[in-house]
């Protein structure tokens, strides 16, 4: 059984699920995705992601607005698609 403080990691880094919405990243770092599902769709008897918004988020605290926390924003068509804009975005903001 895993210990209630390991995440499932992707691609090196945690992946943690709080309902709909999924967070990706490591909070430390200055930037984070949510990912929040919009809507389901059945496959094969089996509730699947189907509308999922994308957000890249600043985590520096001296942000005031949370408009301004939100970096980049897309809806994508089905959690892979939505994991792989996530991955490419983090990627290149925390390359810089």
């Amino acid at each position: 059984m895993a210990n209630k403080n390991e995440f499932l990691m992707y691609k090196g880094r945690p992946l943690v699920r709080h309902g709909k919405v999924i967070y990706y990243g490591f909070m430390n770092e200055p930037f984070v995705v949510i990912m929040q599902v919009m809507s389901t769709r059945e496959v094969n008897g089996m509730e699947v992601a189907d509308r999922v918004v994308v957000q890249l988020v600043n985590t520096d605290p001296k942000v005031v607005k949370p408009r301004e926390k939100i970096v980049n924003k897309t809806e994508q068509r089905g959690l892979y698609n939505a994991m792989d804009i996530a991955t490419v975005w983090l990627d290149r903001k925390l390359a810089q």
